[in-house]
């Protein structure tokens, strides 16, 4: 590792710190409440240039909280299907199949008694030979084993049905039997055969625990317990957002359609419980702000169908647990288009934040640029790191941007114009297959970075100078009668 600032060959050997808070250069006041934020539990609303590391120091707050405690399941409502009933648990669901696996016992179907055995299709019914309930045909007599073969009538397999001649190999079928013990008490006894063949023996008890565990797991893991702490939601629609019920066209119908429970969908803010709500660009989303608004307060928020014309809107979810901290962020300018309220409760319970553009022009901040191009290249994993000079014309860029757009003398923290370049120059000597990215990269990324707006202008003089040459190339090939 390098021993100063600028001792260094190449960017690989430019430390990158563990702590996702040191990341984030030229914002300390930033950082400094953003560390209070998980601890407090409070929210924050950051206003400032794009690409000056909003969503980093999201994330990095969603990094210091522990992992999720509670998982929110749908549970069917008997009573009322249409009202499902939200279930916490504070341990991961467990499946039915491990439940039933507790249940009963297993059987050999040598032991089975006879009429079970052929029912199950071990037992050859002419012979009594035993063999696997997937051979239809029995190995020992060349009977069928699913044909019953009482009587010499031949038309009896016609008389008695199609249903009665064969039983489906591949399904679960169970048969009911008694069983009688020294001191006279008589005990229904249930044997299941499974599609893999298994035969399992069930007592009365064992069936009613069958059931408890069947009407139990009517339910819908909504929200699982192994989940990110770290939420990100654009809010281009409510039900990104809200969540949903998904539309039925057999409108729940209890032996075609899907049942309310099953259709229910959570939403970012119900998704992010126990964890961070991260909205980018929050004033875009209009008068949603006040649904999320609801769910800041309430730390609840229903789950409804949305499209009036769907299926969905008679179903509801009351009181879907959405206990998030809230993270959102915006540009200066846009900063008139959050509701009030929506600031009134940040403010209430939470910090406003102005994030800077630039910072000061010193080696201190020149290395942490420095930092910044490593991190990147890192991330990307698919670029080589950059040669020193190569680096260094990356920080003189970012003096030029900090002059250009701030009209300051300093360094941009307009970092996401930075990180292109990068990308850009990696992906130019890639393409070379060089071992590192030089100076001549970053000048023809530098290059090619520039906006459209100033390539016209140079190659037209004008955006209007642009406009007449393409209606000249189209004039010219249309040829003298169009024009």
């Amino acid at each position: 590792m390098i021993k100063s600032p600028l001792a260094f060959e190449n960017t690989s050997e430019i430390k990158i710190p563990k702590d996702p808070f040191e990341r984030i250069i030229g914002q300390e006041e930033a950082v400094r409440i953003a560390k209070m934020v998980p601890a407090q539990r409070r929210h924050l609303l950051l206003v400032g240039p794009p690409g000056t590391g909003k969503s980093m120091i999201a994330q990095a707050i969603a990094s210091l909280l522990p992992k999720p405690k509670y998982e929110i399941s749908i549970v069917d409502n008997p009573e009322i299907h249409e009202r499902p009933i939200v279930e916490i648990r504070d341990e991961p669901r467990i499946k039915t199949d491990q439940r039933i696996e507790n249940v009963g016992t297993i059987i050999n179907p040598v032991e089975l008694p006879s009429f079970v055995a052929e029912r199950f299709g071990f037992r050859c019914r002419r012979c009594g030979g035993i063999s696997t309930h997937l051979e239809q045909i029995c190995p020992h007599c060349t009977a069928s084993k699913y044909q019953k073969t009482t009587g010499f009538n031949p038309f009896e397999r016609f008389a008695q049905g199609p249903a009665a001649e064969q039983v489906n190999e591949n399904e679960k079928i169970r048969v009911a039997t008694s069983r009688k013990y020294a001191d006279g008490k008589e005990e229904i006894i249930f044997y299941d055969r499974h599609p893999d063949g298994k035969v399992i023996m069930l007592t009365e008890k064992d069936i009613k625990k069958l059931e408890d565990i069947a009407r139990k797991s009517k339910r819908k893991v909504l929200v699982s317990i192994n989940r990110n702490t770290f939420v990100q939601a654009s809010g281009g629609t409510e039900t990104e957002l809200l969540g949903d019920i998904r539309h039925d066209p057999y409108g729940g119908h209890p032996h075609l359609g899907t049942p309310a429970y099953l259709r229910v969908l959570p939403g970012a803010v119900h998704e992010s419980h126990e964890g961070v709500l991260f909205i980018d660009e929050l004033s875009t989303l209009g008068n949603v702000q006040r649904y999320l608004l609801t769910a800041m307060q309430e730390k609840s928020f229903p789950i409804v169908g949305r499209n009036p014309t769907s299926s969905g809107a008679a179903v509801r979810v009351d009181a879907a647990p959405c206990d998030f901290i809230f993270v959102g962020a915006c540009n200066i300018n846009d900063l008139k288009n959050i509701l009030p309220p929506m600031r009134s409760r940040i403010r209430g319970d939470g910090y406003e934040v102005l994030m800077n553009g630039h910072m000061d022009d010193t080696k201190e901040n020149e290395y942490k640029v420095l930092q910044f191009i490593a991190q990147e290249i890192t991330k990307d994993g698919k670029i080589p790191h950059a040669q020193k000079d190569a680096a260094l014309r990356v920080v003189d860029e970012a003096r030029s941007i900090a002059k250009r757009v701030d009209n300051v003398k300093g360094l941009t923290l307009r970092l996401r114009n930075l990180s292109g370049i990068i990308k850009m120059a990696g992906d130019f000597a890639r393409a070379e297959q060089k071992e590192f990215i030089e100076k001549k990269d970053v000048e023809v990324a530098l290059k090619e970075a520039r906006p459209i707006e100033e390539r016209i202008k140079e190659r037209y003089g004008n955006w209007w100078s642009s406009e007449a040459a393409d209606y000249g190339a189209n004039m010219q090939k249309a040829g003298p009668e169009t024009a």
